[in-house]
């Protein structure tokens, strides 16, 4: 009976565990389902890209909103997926570049650099993901050791990120801004709860 016990205690974190890692992949198999249904409407290239932009900041959302989560409702649990949840942002901002890239560019370098120069939304898209780079290398807990205090530096930068990747959201309106607006206040409501703890944590060292 205690081993019985022990082995549902186990299993129990190991299921959690995969379908944490699992539900991140079926936004990308629906998408492969509707790509082979040809159901993704009259410019499937757009959609594409679409699609996984969305879903990278989605991730990336979902990626900040694991601290205040976890202290507000004091689910530690939540702390040993926020790494996985990074690296999947990461996969899917790579898939949206290669996405773009394929589908929208043919990976003409013509095309990139008329791109580049005339839509301010791509550079600034590129450097979110030329920032979370270096995120998700050193992301291991062997780099995190390494690093010591520059690691905790270093990742404060998925801030930056995430305001360059608003950014880059919302340069591409073209007539409604629902979602632009929808996905600016949730961002607002993360950076703003850290702000406040930051202060709070300030006021009371400076007692």
């Amino acid at each position: 009976m205690v081993l019985t016990g022990i082995r549902g205690s186990a299993l129990k974190p190991l299921a959690l565990w995969w379908l944490v890692f699992l539900l991140p992949l079926l936004p990308l198999a629906w998408l492969f389902d509707q790509a082979w249904s040809m159901n993704l409407g009259a410019d499937p290239a757009q959609a594409i890209v679409k699609f996984t932009g969305l879903w990278t900041l989605r991730l990336l959302w979902i990626t900040l909103a694991i601290t205040p989560l976890r202290r507000i409702f004091h689910w530690g649990w939540l702390q040993r997926y926020r790494r996985m949840l990074g690296l999947y942002t990461l996969f899917y901002a790579v898939v949206h570049l290669l996405a773009f890239a394929t589908f929208i560019l043919g990976w003409r370098p013509d095309l990139l650099l008329r791109e580049l120069s005339e839509r301010p939304y791509i550079v600034v898209g590129s450097l979110a993901l030329l920032l979370l780079i270096p995120l998700g290398v050193t992301s291991t807990r062997g780099m995190q050791r390494r690093l010591g205090a520059r690691w905790v530096k270093l990742h404060r930068l998925v801030y930056v990120i995430a305001l360059l990747a608003m950014v880059h959201f919302i340069w591409q309106i073209r007539s409604s801004f629902e979602d632009q607006l929808l996905y600016g206040v949730i961002l607002a409501a993360l950076l703003g709860y850290r702000l406040w703890v930051r202060r709070r944590s300030f006021k009371r060292q400076s007692r």
